[in-house]
Parts: C-alpha cells; sequence; structure tokens
C-alpha cells in the first residue's frame, strides 16, 4: 500500500509536532518531512515531492503562500492546505490565487477537521472550513469591498509595521529599495494614510500585525 506523504510548514515547533501526533494516527499517512520557514519548506518538497503540504501562512523569511507557489510551480501534483490565525475575504483570494486548495483557521478547528482537510486534499479535493467561508458570503451578500491589500503590500505594511527600514524591507523581500518606496507610496494613497504610526494602526485593526 503506498502512503499519503506530508509535509508539515510551522515555524513553532509545539505546531508542528501537534499536527504531526495527529495525522501520524493514520497508518496509511507517513510525515515525510517538517519544516521551520517558508525557504525550507520549498527545499523539502522539492526532494521530497509529497503529497500534500499543510503550510502555516505566516513564517519567517518567506510567507506561507509565496511558498504555496514555489512548490506548486515544481510540483503542481502537491496539495497545500493553509493554516491561518486570521479569516477575511481577502486572504480566502490569496489563498485560492496561491493554488492553495485548503484552508483551515486554527484554535478555531478540532484534529477531525485537520484529517477531514488532508484526507480530502490527498484525493485531490478541495477543502475549506464554513467559518473561512462566511466572510465571503458575508462581503457577497452585503455588497462590500474586500481589503484593497494584496500579499505582497501586506507583507510589506507588516515590515513597516515592525519597525523596518526600506533597506532591510528590500533584503527580506528580496526587490529593490525603489520597488519598496514605490509599494510604500502606492499603500499609503491605497489607505488614505499620511503617517507610519496611522499604517500600524491600520495594520492591527486588520491583523496584519499582533497587538
Amino acid at each position: 500500500m503506498t502512503k499519503t506523504r506530508i509535509l508539515i510548514a510551522d515555524d513553532h515547533q509545539v505546531v508542528r509536532k501537534g499536527v504531526a501526533t495527529i495525522l501520524g494516527e493514520r497508518p496509511d499517512w507517513e510525515i515525510c518531512a517538517e519544516a521551520s520557514t517558508g525557504r525550507q519548506a520549498i527545499a523539502a518538497a522539492a526532494r521530497l515531492k509529497p503529497d500534500v503540504v499543510v503550510m502555516d501562512i505566516g513564517m519567517p523569511d518567506m510567507n506561507g503562500l509565496d511558498a504555496t507557489r514555489h512548490i506548486l510551480k515544481e510540483n503542481p501534483q502537491t496539495e497545500v492546505l493553509i493554516l491561518s490565525m486570521h479569516e477575511s475575504e481577502q486572504l480566502v483570494h490569496e489563498v485560492l490565487s496561491s493554488g492553495a486548495r485548503g484552508y483551515l483557521l486554527k484554535g478555531e478547528n478540532s484534529a477531525g477537521d485537520l484529517v477531514t482537510a488532508v484526507d480530502a486534499l490527498r484525493r485531490h479535493q478541495p477543502f475549506f472550513a464554513s467559518s473561512v467561508l462566511e466572510p465571503i458570503l458575508r462581503g457577497y451578500h452585503a455588497g462590500t469591498p474586500s481589503c484593497p491589500l494584496g500579499l505582497r503590500e501586506r507583507e510589506i505594511v507588516r515590515l513597516v509595521s515592525e519597525g523596518k527600514s526600506n533597506k532591510e524591507i528590500s533584503s527580506a523581500l528580496e526587490i529593490t529599495v525603489k520597488t519598496v518606496e514605490t509599494h510604500r507610496a502606492h499603500i499609503m494613497a491605497k489607505l488614505n494614510l499620511h503617517s507610519v504610526p496611522n499604517l500600524v494602526r491600520y495594520a492591527l485593526r486588520n491583523h496584519i500585525i499582533e497587538p
């Protein structure tokens, strides 16, 4: 019997071990590797070609959605389940655009939900928890616009809010300082904000950074 091979990527060891324990109870599933950063996940996926990747959305050096794009570009048959602390219509759209076909909220789903999600993905069926889809349905019925920021812009807002300089952001995201400056100007104009403190307040309200 061929086992379903699973890669777990999360920067918190406790989370990784917890997920591995839950999924490892299935005799036909195998935890083939663990990763604590986005780049480690990409390298492990390239080497091992897992059937399913359980991917944290927020990790050091590269977020889970960018890592997902890299993994699926090289291994299109791999399925990715995104784990996140937050729910929003914009995030669901970004998860879908990354190529991931599963999305669960950390802390609000049971072990059974995790197993059900991985089971669906290994059969190449999408899985989105109802709590994740609710923001989209609320926005659809209310006719409200989604968050105006894309994933790259959210990353820049997060780094600016953490006090990083343009040079540090450039290095972290592997883009030029000029590109960072352009993004910052567009973000401020798009949000109609005029100072970094106002940007930090926006980031807190929209769960881009934690208080």
